[in-house]
């Protein structure tokens, strides 16, 4: 079975750097800023792969570096080193992170989709709930308004927002609508990659169960790939099949969500995991 990601090597620092940054900072050291020159080392020697129809979790505190790693992945960020691979782009064998931002910006409409924790970075709230997913088909090379506005139709049902809001703007929704409009936008071209970053944060308890349950359902009825990412062990038990634990940057602890859920082998993830019994 071919990967459909594969990460290499993926380090993002923030500052000038020096020959101590990496070896002065992670988990054995508890910080992820270089105590010799300031530089924050957000993550440092990333790797995985993700395989078809997989659900990845990538679980963390704060700080972790796990955010900043999906946001290279959607080309918001740029890493300092490493290589990105996606087998539905010239069959996995460019490093995507060294294409043009042209190409970059074919596969981020075409190859992906991506739902941020702040509805904000996600949709244009003075835009309709509809207008929100035609601007992402758009930019997939649709244009006719008629189709444009039946996949929108689709997609607002599959995510259970009234038809009749579909011209409302996302800013009178609530946020768990908000999220629901954001996951619509990010299914809109059918991406075979799914990023998910903290989407259930700050919504109420009964909202988050609605918006797992309907990312679990997407997952299963369209065999996407995703990576979702959280601090909530909660979550990643839910929607992922295997799990990536990151403290300070780097990776501390990977393998099957319900493995590492029963019997995990670092403290950290000890941690985590007790704090959720």
């Amino acid at each position: 079975m071919d990967n459909r990601v594969s990460i290499r090597n993926v380090s993002k620092i923030y500052g000038k750097g020096c020959d101590s940054c990496i070896e002065l900072t992670g988990p054995e050291h508890g910080r992820n800023r270089c105590p010799k020159c300031g530089t924050i080392v957000a993550c440092a020697d990333i790797g995985f792969d993700v395989y078809p129809g997989e659900v990845l979790g990538i679980v963390g505190e704060s700080g972790s570096g796990k955010s900043t790693l999906v946001k290279t992945l959607y080309f918001d960020e740029a890493p300092t080193t490493g290589e990105f691979y996606l087998q539905d782009f010239e069959e996995g064998l460019s490093n995507v992170y060294g294409l043009s931002s042209l190409q970059k910006r074919y596969i981020r409409n075409h190859l992906m989709g991506m739902v941020y924790q702040n509805p904000h970075l996600g949709l244009r709230l003075d835009y309709s709930a509809g207008g929100n997913i035609a601007e992402k088909l758009l930019m997939a090379d649709w244009n006719h308004v008629g189709d444009i506005r039946e996949r929108a139709k689709e997609l607002l049902t599959k995510t259970e927002i009234p038809i009749e809001r579909m011209d409302d703007k996302p800013k009178y929704f609530s946020g768990g609508m908000q999220q629901r409009v954001q996951i619509s936008k990010a299914l809109a071209n059918n991406p075979p990659l799914l990023l998910l970053d903290e989407v259930t944060t700050g919504l109420d308890v009964s909202v988050q169960a609605s918006v797992l349950d309907l990312i679990r359902q997407i997952g299963r009825e369209l065999g996407i790939s995703m990576i979702v990412v959280s601090h909530d062990f909660s979550v990643i038990r839910m929607l992922t099949n295997r799990t990536i634990v990151m403290k300070n940057g780097r990776i501390v602890e990977q393998g099957l969500t319900d493995q590492i859920m029963e019997d995990p082998q670092h403290a950290y993830t000890q941690l985590l995991i007790n704090s959720l019994i």
